[in-house]
């Protein structure tokens, strides 16, 4: 179990769309936020579209006996107002390792809260036993938070009650998951039982451990893995380093105030990318490695 693996990835995508290039609240971009995985209380999704969600599944299958335990953490942000903008803060909720055997009889329910209730919301556990030694898990996040006057809530404000870029970190003893990317031949009707609704889970940590699944709202492959050429976050998992450090040095001295007097985090950015090494971003401009061609994923 390496839990510092799967936490750089998870925080990866906790703060992917979190602020875009040119990082400054002023760019068009910027002016509304995007995230993926956003939770809304439930009374203003009802009076939406139908395009938001205030409750999240995950499905995913643990081979082990009756010893077989999962616990989970679940990571989001909770958007606070500072100096006029919004500005995210880490949240997490974790529950203690339950036995699936437990969870088969009666789901689990944990509830939490957070800054005097402006943000409420609820885990829930179980399991359905669907083979010899062979358990489906079910994972459920729920957004509590009750707000008045849901019809008059613009999206921002309905950002201050939700869960922003929420996912979650699995973790079993006594069991192993099963990859539902690619299955082993023995799991494959198995696998295809299971139902994601809003999030992901692949295995994660080092390659070949099944003690560990990240359920994210983005589709990942099993075992992500961050660059090592990586200097940082830099909210955008979907660009090239180079291309966006490169974008950051260009910026002008009025660009760049307005960076370091804003988000905390966006400041760190331009800070980190003006004192990197020139030869640092020769490593950002390429590197060869092998291929496994049996998973279809690049090796380390």
């Amino acid at each position: 179990m390496n839990i510092g693996v799967v936490e750089k990835i998870a925080d990866a995508v906790l703060y992917e769309g979190y602020l875009l290039y040119p990082y400054r609240s002023s760019a068009v971009k910027n002016q509304q936020r995007f995230n993926f995985g956003v939770l809304y209380p439930s009374e203003f999704c009802k009076l939406q579209s139908g395009c938001e969600a205030w409750e999240m599944t995950t499905e995913c299958l643990v081979s082990g006996g009756d010893a077989a335990t999962v616990e989970v953490k679940v990571r989001f942000l909770q958007m606070i107002v500072r100096d006029g903008r919004q500005e995210g803060h880490e949240r997490d909720v974790s529950t203690l390792a339950i036995p699936l055997e437990r969870i088969i009889r009666r789901p689990l329910l944990r509830e939490f809260a957070f800054a005097a209730d402006a943000i409420k919301g609820e885990v829930e556990l179980g399991a359905t036993q669907i083979g010899k030694r062979l358990f489906r898990f079910t994972l459920k996040i729920r957004n509590r938070t009750k707000v008045e006057n849901a019809a008059s809530l613009s999206r921002d404000e309905a950002l201050l009650r939700s869960l922003v870029s929420i996912h979650s970190i699995l973790q079993t003893t006594g069991g192993e998951f099963i990859s539902l990317l690619d299955p082993p031949e023995e799991f494959k009707a198995a696998a295809a039982t299971c139902q994601q609704d809003g999030a992901w889970p692949v295995l994660a940590g080092e390659n070949g451990q099944q003690d560990m699944m990240l359920s994210a709202p983005i589709i990942l492959y099993d075992y992500p893995k961050i660059a090592p050429e990586s200097a940082g976050d830099l909210f955008d998992g979907t660009e090239i380093d180079e291309i966006l450090a490169l974008r950051i040095l260009t910026m002008t001295d009025e660009e760049k105030a307005e960076v370091r007097i804003g988000d905390d985090r966006a400041r760190l950015i331009l800070e980190r990318t003006e004192s990197l090494p020139s030869e640092h971003f020769q490593k950002l401009h390429g590197a060869l490695r092998g291929f496994n061609t049996r998973e279809g994923q690049p090796n380390e």
